[in-house]
């Protein structure tokens, strides 16, 4: 009896000792380098957000913070690999409105659930969509360019992210509103479809303007025009305003990491990019790409992606699209 009695103290004893060792190892993260997914290629508009919050994020929280681009079939692949890494912060990844909220909606070999395959760490921000185009789109204003297509249909090619992105549905509604019929022709990234665009390879692309505006500065694109009004492209007019009624969608970027992230890293995470992105200079650095700053709390950006979803795949069954 003696002899359990003393190993029932040292047991307790070992605890009471491992205990502080515990609660220091998580008061110890970050303790090595971050790595971030970005599920897109870069140069596009996902690419430079993901960059821009993981380099405050980084320098907020002083260790390196990798962003390592995994492209391909429009988001899923790299949201795959962050969905089963392991949950000790060290692994996060770009969510967009693509990747977590569309994706189920053409996709039913979806390799996640975009609800519970993730931790939702924080939406980062929105922006708008803007419709750009080339030497083969036939136009250089939004009347010319619909006039132009529904002159010859099934044969003005749109570039798009892959069917299963939001880009895709938006513009497979833009042609329905607009009684268009036009060709899609997939790239694993926006920055892929520019050149294609600039050498008339393709006509058009529904693309964000964090990628493509200094392009359409330069004059090497057109911009028709945007779903709200661009502050990086004030001067582009509004699909609404041109008389496309009801085309007025945004697209969002967030942050996820695997599921199983300890609460208090989610927490200090979203509270780290709140501050950084709800005042200047980091909200002003934001906004010079087109987004705007929208930080929300976990349980509100899980919400966020289980609505978009049903959203969605509403707008898919009135287009008559199916999962495959």
């Amino acid at each position: 009896m003696m002899q359990k009695s003393r190993r029932t103290v040292l047991r307790g004893a070992v605890a009471a000792l491992a205990f502080p060792a515990i609660a220091r190892a998580k008061e110890a993260w970050p303790s090595r380098p971050i790595r971030c997914i970005v599920p897109l290629p870069p140069g596009g508009g996902t690419d430079a957000i993901g960059r821009v919050a993981m380099q405050y994020l980084s320098e907020a929280l002083g260790v390196p913070v990798v962003v390592d681009n995994k492209p391909g079939a429009g988001g899923t692949i790299g949201s795959d690999v962050v969905a089963h890494a392991e949950p000790d912060g060290y692994t996060f990844g770009i969510a967009t409105s693509s990747s977590h909220a569309a994706a189920p909606v053409f996709r039913r070999d979806l390799p996640y659930d975009p609800v519970k395959s993730f931790s939702a760490v924080t939406l980062i921000g929105t922006t708008s969509y803007i419709l750009i185009g080339g030497s083969a789109a036939g136009a250089k204003d939004l009347p010319g360019f619909i006039a132009a297509t529904r002159a010859q249909p099934g044969k003005v090619v749109c570039a798009s992210l892959g069917v299963s992105t939001l880009g895709y549905l938006l513009s497979r509604q833009f042609e329905l509103i607009t009684g268009l019929q036009m060709i899609d022709a997939p790239y694993k990234g926006s920055g892929q479809a520019y050149p294609d665009l600039m050498n008339g390879t393709v006509a058009v692309l529904l693309d964000n303007p964090s990628g493509s505006a200094g392009l359409v500065r330069d004059g090497r694109l057109t911009a028709f025009a945007v779903t709200r009004p661009s502050a990086v492209l004030p001067d582009v007019p509004t699909f609404e305003s041109l008389g496309v009624k009801g085309f007025d969608d945004v697209f969002w970027y967030g942050l996820v990491a695997p599921p199983g992230l300890p609460p208090e890293i989610a927490e200090r995470v979203q509270q780290t990019l709140a501050q950084g992105f709800l005042a200047d200079p980091g909200r002003a650095k934001m906004r010079a790409l087109d987004v705007e700053p929208i930080v929300s709390t976990p349980r509100q950006f899980t919400q966020t992606m289980a609505e978009d979803t049903r959203r969605w795949r509403d707008l898919a069954q009135r287009l008559g699209i199916k999962p495959e």
